[in-house]
C-alpha cells in the first residue's frame, strides 16, 4: 500500500482548490462583482450564510427567527437554513467581507473540501493517490455540481465520504470512538442541506446492508450498541434543527406532495443530460431541455468504474460494495413514487416528505460511481505495475479525461448586485418592521430575492420574502397592500405594523409623497423610504375598494 505524507494531502488540496478555480472560471477572478444573482435562489442562499453569521452571536435560540415573511415564525426553515456554510462565511463576515465575496468563495471551498475528503477516504482504501485524486475528481466536479453553481449547498458534500468512511471503521471496530467520528461527520453533513441530510441518511442504510457477513457473530452486540450511540448523539446533536421544520410543518402545511414529487423525478434523459461543453455540444444538448437536472457521470467514470465491476472484486470487496450500493439507492431514489415502495417510504418517513425533487437523489449515483472507478483505477494500475510508464499514463489520462468530460468553463456569471446605500438609514432605526415596493404578487414571489440581499445592510423585518415555501400570510398581506399608496393599504400597512416603507419605482415613489401619513427619509441611488405615521395612517378615510 501506497504511503502517502501529510504534504502529499496538504498538496492534493492545493491541486483541487486549483481545480474549483478551473471549473469554475472566471469566478475566482472577480468574486466581489461576478455572480448568480440573476437566479433568486442564489440570492436566498447568500442571504441565508449572511443571516446564520448575523444571528449567532446576537440570539441563537431564534437562528429560525429570520427577517422575512414578517410576522411569521421560522420563516428560515422555509428553505435551507445552510448552518455549516454560515459558520464558515461568519468570520469573513464579521471582518466586513461583502456577502457576495464570501458567497463565492464558499463555492470554491466546499468543491474544494468535497473533491478532497473524497480523495482522504480513498487514497486510505486503495492505496494509490493517483486513483483517490479521480475519485475526488468525479465526486466535486461533475454534471450535478457544475450545472448548479446558484445553489451553495450542492457545493457542500465534504462530509458524506467521511461518514460513509466512519461506518466503514464502526462495523469493521465496534467502537465507541468510531461511533462518535460516524455521529460527528453525518451531523455535520446534515447541517449543510436538508437534502443532503436525507441522501446521506440512505447512502449510509445502503453502505451499511451492502455488508451483510457484519452484522453477525459475536460481534452483533457491540455494533448495535455503538450505532445506538451514534445514533443518539446525531439526533440530539440534530433536533434543534429539525425542530423547527417540524413546526413549519405542522403551523404551516409545509410538505411535498406525491403528485409534486412525482413531477419532479427523474427519467433517462437526466442520466444523459451533462453541462460539460464537450458532450454537451457533440449530443447531451439534444436531452438538455427535457432533462434539467444534469446527471451524466462521464464516459472515463462509466468505464473505470465498469472495470472494477468486471474485475469481480467490487462484489467481493466490502467497501467496493458499499458505494455500488449507495449509487443503486440514489438511481432507485431518483426515479420518485414510480419506484414501489416509495410512496410508503414516503409516509412513514417524515424527511422525505421535504424532498421535493426526487431527482436529486442522482447524485448518491455519481458519489457511487466516482468510489467504483477509484477502486477500478487502481486496479489496472496495480496490474500494470512493472510496465514502464503504463501505471502513471493511465492515472494521467483518466485525471485528464474526467476532467475534461466535466469542463464547462468559461461559466457565465452576472454582475452582483449593489446594495444601495440608503438601506443604511434603516440599520439606526430602532424597531422598524419594513416593505419593500413594488411588491410582487405571489406567482413570482422570486422578485423578493434582491431586497433580502439588500436586507443585510439593516436586518430589520420586513413582509416581504422569497424561499423555498411561501406562507399563507404572504398572499394575505399582498391582497391587503397592493394598491399602495391608497389610504387602504396604508391602514393595512399600520394594521401589520409597518413602520418604514421602500420604494424602488418612480412612479409609485410620486403617489407616496403625495400621501398624507408617508413622510421621505431618504431618496438616493433609484430608492426612496418612507416613514409611516401609523396613527395617521389609521385614522385616513377608508376608499372604495375596486371591483
Amino acid at each position: 500500500m501506497q504511503k502517502v505524507s501529510v504534504r502529499r494531502h496538504l498538496a492534493v488540496l492545493g491541486l483541487f482548490a486549483a481545480l474549483a478555480v478551473l471549473h469554475t472560471w472566471p469566478l475566482a477572478q472577480a468574486p466581489g462583482s461576478l455572480s448568480r444573482h440573476d437566479n433568486g435562489d442564489a440570492l436566498l442562499n447568500e442571504w441565508a450564510v449572511a443571516w446564520v453569521a448575523h444571528q449567532l452571536p446576537r440570539d441563537p435560540l431564534h437562528l429560525f427567527d429570520a427577517n422575512i415573511f414578517f410576522p411569521e415564525r421560522n420563516t428560515l426553515a422555509f428553505s435551507e437554513h445552510l448552518f455549516v456554510q454560515g459558520l464558515l462565511g461568519a468570520p469573513l463576515l464579521w471582518a466586513g467581507v461583502s456577502t457576495t465575496v464570501v458567497h463565492n468563495l464558499l463555492i470554491l471551498l466546499g468543491l474544494t473540501l468535497t473533491g478532497w475528503t473524497m480523495y482522504l477516504v480513498m487514497v486510505r482504501w486503495t492505496g494509490d493517490s493517483t486513483a483517490a485524486v479521480v475519485s475526488g475528481c468525479l465526486l466535486a466536479f461533475n454534471a450535478y455540481t457544475l450545472t448548479r453553481l446558484a445553489h451553495l449547498q450542492v457545493m457542500h458534500a465534504e462530509f458524506l465520504p467521511l461518514a460513509v468512511w466512519a461506518l466503514d471503521r464502526l462495523v469493521e471496530t465496534p467502537r465507541v470512538r468510531y461511533a462518535l467520528w460516524l455521529a460527528l461527520f453525518f451531523t455535520l453533513q446534515g447541517l449543510t442541506s436538508n437534502y443532503l441530510l436525507v441522501f446521506t441518511i440512505f447512502a449510509l442504510a445502503a453502505a451499511g446492508l451492502a455488508r451483510p457477513e457484519d452484522w453477525w457473530g459475536r460481534r452483533r452486540g457491540p455494533l448495535a450498541g455503538s450505532l445506538a450511540v451514534a445514533a443518539v448523539v446525531a439526533v440530539a446533536a440534530m433536533l434543534p434543527f429539525l425542530l423547527p421544520y417540524y413546526w413549519a410543518h405542522r403551523d404551516q402545511g409545509l410538505v411535498r406532495s406525491l403528485e409534486e414529487v412525482r413531477h419532479f423525478s427523474a427519467s433517462w434523459r437526466d442520466y444523459l443530460a451533462t453541462g460539460g461543453r464537450l458532450h454537451y455540444e457533440l449530443w447531451s444538448h439534444r436531452v438538455w431541455r427535457a432533462a434539467p437536472t444534469a446527471l451524466f457521470p462521464g464516459l472515463a467514470a462509466v468505464a473505470l468504474a465498469s472495470v472494477g465491476l468486471m474485475s469481480g472484486r467490487a462484489f467481493g470487496d466490502r467497501r467496493q460494495r458499499m458505494w455500488l450500493a449507495i449509487g443503486a439507492i440514489g438511481v432507485l431514489l431518483s426515479l420518485g413514487p414510480v419506484v414501489p415502495g416509495y410512496s410508503t417510504l414516503y409516509g412513514v418517513f417524515p424527511l422525505l416528505q421535504g424532498i421535493r425533487a426526487p431527482v436529486r437523489f442522482g447524485f448518491l449515483m455519481l458519489a457511487g460511481v466516482a468510489g467504483l472507478a477509484g477502486f477500478g483505477l487502481a486496479w489496472l494500475r496495480t496490474r500494470w505495475a512493472g510496465r514502464g510508464a503504463w501505471p502513471a499514463i493511465a492515472g494521467s489520462v483518466a485525471l485528464l479525461l474526467v476532467t475534461a468530460e466535466a469542463f464547462r468553463a468559461p461559466v457565465v456569471f452576472r454582475p452582483a448586485l449593489r446594495i444601495p446605500a440608503a438601506y443604511d438609514v434603516l440599520a439606526h432605526e430602532d424597531g422598524a418592521v419594513i416593505v419593500e415596493f413594488p411588491l410582487p404578487p405571489p406567482q413570482t414571489i422570486f422578485r423578493n430575492a434582491p431586497y433580502m440581499l439588500y436586507s443585510t445592510r439593516h436586518w430589520k423585518p420586513m413582509l416581504n420574502g422569497y424561499s423555498g415555501f411561501m406562507p399563507r400570510s404572504y398572499l394575505e398581506h399582498w391582497e391587503l397592500i397592493r394598491e399602495f399608496p391608497s389610504r387602504n393599504a396604508l391602514a393595512a400597512l399600520a394594521q401589520l405594523g409597518v413602520t418604514h416603507i421602500v420604494v424602488h419605482d418612480p412612479e409609485i415613489a410620486r403617489d407616496a409623497d403625495r400621501a398624507a401619513a408617508l413622510a421621505r427619509v431618504v431618496s438616493r441611488d433609484g430608492v426612496t423610504i418612507y416613514r409611516l405615521d401609523r396613527e395617521l395612517a389609521r385614522r385616513l378615510p377608508k376608499e372604495e375598494t375596486r371591483p
